[in-house]
Order: structure tokens, then sequence, then C-alpha cells
């Protein structure tokens, strides 16, 4: 299959016009191509977004441990173009957790492709966990942490831990050989902070929520992750969770290589408001709301999609090429996948979506064939 004419967005997030030739899944050329194929002028092409923490949307839940509520969040998120995910675990027993990763390691969705697992818990500070529910939240051990990892069939890419609830530079040493090592739901000061990315730490969950804020005299988490030029740091950008003035700072500050925009999706994303079901607790879309709250007001996931974050940074201010870069190839490198996924290069992924000039969503392809 060929595309012709294609404005895109190469491997350096450069504006390129020339023809992609897709084979077995992979982009097999790219250049001026000789044959037949599909004019494609007029469109955009990007990269697929890819979320790396997403607990659930269109009624179902990672954490339903279902291979069918696994396809309904695949081909939900193909809808908006997202190509690749990571299904994100609550904080619950072991027991219940192995049976989530299994479940997802056993799936190979018709939709999104399942690019690995994100465990957000249960190793978390009480005093930040947000939504989490306390009754689960436990200190890390590296046999936990090897027992659902191998029932992951090793497809654990990404971690959140409290290092201030443990002693964890020996945990962080241990599993960030494994996948990478995110703090957040996290109490910690900001030497603990500095001493967790010292060990291997390399990333922080949703920065500013449920986490030690920047201050003047003391930069918590925040400010120790801004800081540190070797931490990449997800965000929720529905416009809620974070204001858009603040997006706007925060981005200047980490440029282009180490935002991460993620949807942190409850499965009430998609749907009417209403009350939903997140990690055993009750949780509330209200009507107009940009996201979901447990009984007592409590932010506790959102109700947004990358493609919907993508524009809304773009409304906000931010530039075409940042924005873009922490919607796919940032999430991608942070999950060690980039070598496959996140950019429009030869023989990576044939994972492209094909946008209009008010960027809607025209055609979503993944490994080569149309969503």
């Amino acid at each position: 299959m060929i595309f012709k004419n294609c404005t895109f967005y190469n491997d350096k997030f450069e504006k390129q016009i020339a023809d992609l030739e897709i084979q077995n899944g992979l982009i097999a050329n790219i250049g001026k191509l000789n044959g037949k194929g599909r004019d494609m002028s007029g469109f955009l092409l990007i990269p697929g977004f890819i979320d790396i923490h997403i607990h659930g949307c269109g009624g179902a839940d990672a954490c339903d441990a279902k291979i069918e509520s696994l396809e309904t969040m695949s081909q939900e998120l193909s809808h908006h173009g997202v190509t690749s995910f990571c299904p994100t675990t609550m904080t619950l027993s072991r027991n219940d957790i192995c049976s989530i990763v299994s479940a997802i390691s056993d799936c190979k969705p018709k939709g999104a492709k399942i690019a690995g697992i994100n465990l957000e818990g249960p190793f978390i500070s009480k005093d930040k966990k947000g939504a989490q529910n306390s009754n689960f939240i436990r200190r890390a051990t590296i046999g936990e942490f090897d027992e659902i990892y191998n029932k992951s069939k090793e497809k654990i890419k990404l971690i959140t831990i409290a290092p201030e609830t443990f002693g964890s530079r020996e945990f962080i040493e241990y599993a960030s050989q494994k996948c990478t090592v995110s703090i957040g739901h996290s109490n910690a000061d900001s030497d603990t902070c500095r001493a967790a990315f010292d060990s291997g730490a390399r990333h922080v969950t949703h920065l500013y929520n449920a986490m030690t804020a920047l201050g003047h005299r003391e930069e918590g988490i925040v400010g120790a992750a801004l800081d540190d030029e070797r931490i990449m740091c997800e965000l929720i950008c529905d416009g809620g969770h974070i204001l858009p003035s603040v997006l706007r700072s925060t981005f200047k500050i980490l440029g282009d290589d180490r935002a991460v925009v993620i949807s942190d999706s409850m499965r009430g994303a998609g749907l009417e408001p209403g009350q939903y079901e997140l990690g055993g607790q009750s949780v509330f879309v209200k009507e107009g709301a940009l996201f979901a709250t447990l009984s007592n007001g409590t932010i506790a996931a959102s109700i947004t999609n990358l493609h919907q974050e993508f524009k809304n940074l773009i409304a906000f201010g931010i530039d075409f090429k940042t924005a873009l870069k922490a919607c796919t190839i940032n999430p991608a490198k942070a999950i060690k996948e980039d070598s496959k996924l996140g950019s429009i290069k030869k023989g990576k992924c044939a994972d492209l979506v094909f946008l209009d000039d008010d960027l809607n969503i025209k055609e979503v392809y993944i490994d080569g064939i149309l969503a």
C-alpha cells in the first residue's frame, strides 16, 4: 500500500511532503515512490498517539481483568487516534493485581495495541492516595514486584512508587532494570525525591497531582522533577487537572523532550455523565465536568483522550511540534518502545493518523490496517 503526497511530521518532527509505502505492518519506504497509491494531499499525517497511563474508557476498565474489557478500550481508543496504550492498574490486593496483569498479557486486541502494563500502586502514600483505595496500600517488596512482573509475562513497563514510605533505594535500583520507575502519589520532600532519581527513577506520575507541591523554600516533587533533565513528567491536559496557564509555564521548562501527555481516564470516558466504578470505589461524572470525582469531591480520574488533549494544547498556546511529541514519541521513550513506536520513520510500525485542517481525525491505521 502506498500513500501519495503525504504532508507529515518525520522522525525529527519536521514537516515533510513525500510518499509512504506500507508493507507487513511497517513503514517500508519514504520518498518519491513509483507505483499507484492513494492521494493523501489535503490531509496532515501524524504518528499515532500513545497513552501510557489509562485505566479505562467506553464503559470498560483494565481492572476488570477481562479480555472483553480490554477489547472495548482498544476499539474506543482507536477512534481517537490512539494506536498504542498501557492499561493501568489501581491499588488493589496482590491476587487481584496478578489476575489483572495476567489478563492484559494474554490480550491481543484488534484496535489500539497494548504496548505494556502500567502499575499505579499499590506502593504509594496514604497521605497522597487521591482516588486509590487506602485499604490496599503497602510497602514495596522485590518479592511482590517479581511475582507481578512474572505474571505479566515481563510486560510491566511502568511502576509508580512513593519512595518515602519504605527503604526505596534497593527497590528502585532493582525495578529500574526491568521497567521505568515513576515517583507519584507521594508525600516525599525534595531530598528524598532526588535520592530516588539518583537510584534510577526516571519518571513522575501525573505531575502536580497527588504529590508535594513546588514551594520557594522546599521544592517538593514538582520542583525536583522540573529541575532534573533526566526526568520525564506526565501531564493530564484536560484543562481541569492542570490550568492552561500552568501548562504553558510547565512546557517552557520541560521543552519538547520531557513532557508526556496522558489521559489517566476511567471507564466513564466517552460516555454520558453518571456514576461509575474505579478501583472498587464509586466515582461520579457530572454534566459539563472535565473529570470524575469521588463522593467527597476528590478528583478521581479524567474523562478525556489524547486527541482531545492534543487539540487542547494547541488551543492553550503550546506549539504544534511540542504538543505532538508529548503525545507520541515522548511516551514511547518513557516506556522504552521508541525503536518501534512514536514517529514516522522507515522500519517503524505503520501507526498513522490522518487529520483534516481542523485537526479532526479522518483515518487511523494501526500496523498499516485501517482501524
